[in-house]
């Protein structure tokens, strides 16, 4: 890509470090354990690079090794670096309070979202009952294109911005649901635009619905609260009857 090259080529760039940075990088939820063959391939470095990685974050702690599968996978002590991002974010802070009145009020799945380049990630979880692991996890990472939360942040930006975003910014399908017209998602940010708000239906499971308002400042610091429901136990219109109303409360209370 244009950016990776402009940054690459910035004679401030350390480039072993952006090798760490790509072989930490490397750990999804797809492959969270792997050997020096595995993050060879996942990370395009030669395998002398990787063990050399490996073992230097091995011993300042930040990776675990397996002694039985030779296998590395990231320690406890990367949570500290998430630990450190949430003390500096003063509009977590802010919308803290306001997202646990939510969620006990309402009884339902209260998660607080950014945008970071064309994907959301999910920094703040508060579970229903019915959540399962891998929606109850903060670093999250989806298409801002296909929740509720990226589109009503996206609805935030000029009208040629959200125009572009909508043409070119990537999708996933994770349903059969799952919406994949550009044209229609491009309605769905422009109705946002109108409402402050957004509705997503069956678009990261089936079976759910999902609301989402923006908070904060401009695009580039705001968050999404988003509100998440049980399609078989909520209709639409119960959930801007008894949803919608208080999630732009919240919004108005946090700024």
């Amino acid at each position: 890509m244009q950016a990776d090259r402009e940054v690459r080529s910035d004679g401030h760039f350390v480039a072993s470090l952006g090798k760490a940075m790509k072989l930490l990088e490397a750990f999804v939820p797809e492959r969270s354990r792997m050997g020096l063959t595995e993050l060879a391939d996942a990370t395009g470095l030669d395998r002398s690079s990787v063990q050399r990685l490996v073992t230097t974050f091995t011993r300042l702690g930040y990776l675990d090794k397996d002694p039985t599968t030779r296998r590395y996978s990231p320690s406890i002590r990367m949570t500290e670096l998430a630990n450190a991002y949430f003390w500096s974010q003063e509009l977590v802070h802010t919308a803290m309070p306001k997202l646990i009145d939510l969620h006990q009020q309402l009884g339902e799945t209260i998660n607080f979202s950014r945008l970071d380049g064309s994907d959301i990630v999910y920094i703040v979880r508060l579970p229903s009952a019915r959540t399962s692991f891998s929606a109850a996890i903060i670093g999250r990472r989806v298409p801002a294109l296909n929740t509720s939360s990226g589109r009503v942040l996206l609805a935030r930006r000029g009208p040629e911005a959200r125009r572009a975003c909508v043409e070119e910014w990537p999708m996933r399908r994770f349903t059969p649901a799952t919406t994949m017209d550009r044209g229609e998602i491009g309605a769905l940010v422009e109705s946002a635009v109108e409402t402050g708000y957004s509705i997503a239906e069956n678009e990261l499971q089936m079976n759910e619905l999902g609301v989402a308002v923006a908070v904060g400042g401009d695009h580039s610091t705001a968050g999404a609260i988003h509100c998440s429901v049980s399609g078989t136990a909520w209709t639409r219109e119960r959930l801007e009857a008894e949803i919608i109303p208080p999630l732009l409360d919240a919004a108005n209370g946090v700024g």
